[in-house]
């Protein structure tokens, strides 16, 4: 049964194909026929029904009001930066400092040794870069993650993220693998007071056959826990390798909640040489996941509790409604992504979802904004309090005791403005949220075009996620051409 119709690209060549998702017992596929290389059919997501629930929160966004470039629709995903054919706006925008590493992993085609040369922009054009960030219209880059690479083998890394704070962006984010910070505390607090939001933790597991640097990432927690440094693991999912110690590192998050705010998985994507064989074995789909985390959290944490990343988008239509002012919104396309949240009590986990019923809470939410954009209502602060009254429906009674602290969260954001209460929200629950990045196995043109995480290059251009690091692959071609030779004094890694 075909769902849809969209393009994909050719595994064997890369060429953009016209492409069908269908359904077939019970999974859905993408399928497709390259003239030179032949039918391809490969797993997009492994529960239908789990794919149709998502869908029903698609939303387009209106894209970028300064796109870079014009395109023609064929053209996509070969012409980017950001065209008028992108449908979303920068959520995350994504900066490599450098490709040097203390590490070689085998599965990184990230790092300097496996390039064969130094990709590392200078100062000047990563602040360049950070402006062009904040120059976008409507709304300027909220949040930047500085990557690479290895960050921290950047000895002016510290300028770099009080630059980023100056230039007014809400979260700076750091992806590392941990190493210099669990060595160097004082890095840390440098990095904290200079305005460093988040790191974001490369954590593939609890024991040292999936996670070889599980008591660097023990101390590097440590550090930041003395520094209020807050911290994400990041692990990436590989089946058959680490699939499963999923409720594990949920186990491990939760019993470090001072200082580590979520967990976001990240299932593999094969942007290296894979075979069809591997991709078979190895391939975790978000349903696969979450099917995963039920299971090994003894039903605790359940499929269904997990919404893709635009249920939000009522609650951006609410403070719209009530300010006046535009808001940015999380249109990033319904498969890409899912989370939910959980609070932490001496008995272990409890489910946002067994606090408020999920899906009622955001009809009411977008039931409010409609009345706020009545021209009959005159009074919004009014219409508003009443609205949050009749939310009270949606709240169940809490197990951990805390539904009062949610609704008093809420209260404090919606109707007093005070957004410093949802910090308050994220510091006491746990975030749990994956993110599927695409290869060429699974790519869907559609999803590219929604995508909401940018990487900004030194020639001024913005280039979606899934663009950046498969199909096209411009990561290559952007790091070639801002290359230097790898010289006998490079330090290419700092490990003995």
């Amino acid at each position: 049964m075909v769902i849809k119709t969209t393009k994909g690209l050719c595994p064997e060549c890369g060429a953009v194909l016209p492409a069908e998702i269908i359904e077939e017992d019970g999974q859905i596929w993408i399928v497709r026929t390259c003239p030179k290389h032949g039918f391809f059919k490969n797993l997009y997501w492994s529960d239908s029904e789990m794919y149709r629930r998502f869908d029903k929160y698609s939303s387009e966004g209106t894209g970028i009001e300064n796109p870079q470039k014009s395109a023609l629709k064929e053209e996509c995903p070969f012409a980017c930066g950001i065209c008028n054919n992108h449908k979303s706006t920068t959520l995350l925008a994504n900066i490599d400092l450098t490709n040097r590493c203390n590490l070689n992993c085998d599965f990184c085609f990230a790092n300097a040794r496996a390039c064969g040369y130094i990709y590392e922009p200078s100062f000047e054009e990563i602040v360049s870069m950070l402006k062009m960030l904040r120059e976008e219209k409507p709304f300027p880059a909220p949040a930047v993650q500085f990557a690479g690479g290895e960050p921290t083998m950047r000895d002016d890394l510290v300028e770099i993220v009080k630059t980023a704070k100056k230039l007014g962006f809400k979260q700076i984010q750091m992806a590392s693998n941990g190493i210099k910070l669990a060595r160097d505390k004082q890095l840390v607090k440098d990095l904290k007071e200079a305005g460093l939001s988040t790191i974001y933790l490369h954590f593939d597991g609890v024991t040292k056959q999936t996670n070889p640097l599980i008591n660097i990432s023990k101390k590097v927690i440590t550090n930041c826990a003395e520094y209020g440094q807050g911290v994400v693991l990041v692990p990436t999912v590989i089946n058959g390798k680490n699939d499963h110690e999923v409720g594990d590192i949920i186990k491990f998050a939760a019993d470090n909640i001072k200082v580590v705010r979520g967990v976001n998985f990240q299932p593999v994507a094969f942007t290296g040489a894979a075979s069809e064989d591997d991709v078979t074995k190895e391939r975790v789909t978000i349903p696969d996941l979450a099917d995963r985390i039920e299971k090994q959290t003894g039903g605790i944490l359940k499929k269904d509790y997990f919404y893709p990343v635009p249920c939000i988008i009522p609650i951006s239509h609410l403070v719209e409604a009530y300010t006046g002012k535009p808001q940015i919104e999380f249109t990033t396309h319904q498969h890409c992504g899912a989370a939910t949240y959980a609070f932490v009590n001496d008995d272990g986990l409890v489910p946002v979802n067994k606090m408020i019923n999920v899906d009622e809470f955001f009809n009411v939410i977008e039931e409010m904004a409609g009345r706020l954009n009545d021209k009959k209502t005159l009074n919004k602060y009014i219409t508003l309090v009443e609205g949050l009254k009749g939310m009270h429906s949606s709240l169940k009674k809490s197990e951990s005791g805390k539904s009062g602290l949610f609704w008093k969260m809420l209260y404090q954001a919606l109707v007093k403005q005070d957004f410093e209460a949802l910090k308050d929200f994220h510091w006491n629950a746990l975030f749990i949220g994956t993110m599927h990045f695409m290869d060429n196995y699974n790519y869907d043109v559609e999803r590219v075009q929604r995508c909401c995480i940018h990487y900004a290059t030194p020639d001024g251009r913005l280039i979606p996620f899934c663009t950046y690091n498969s199909g096209p692959v411009f990561r290559e071609q952007v790091w070639k051409k801002y290359s230097k030779p790898i010289d006998k004094q490079d330090p290419l890694e700092e490990l003995d």
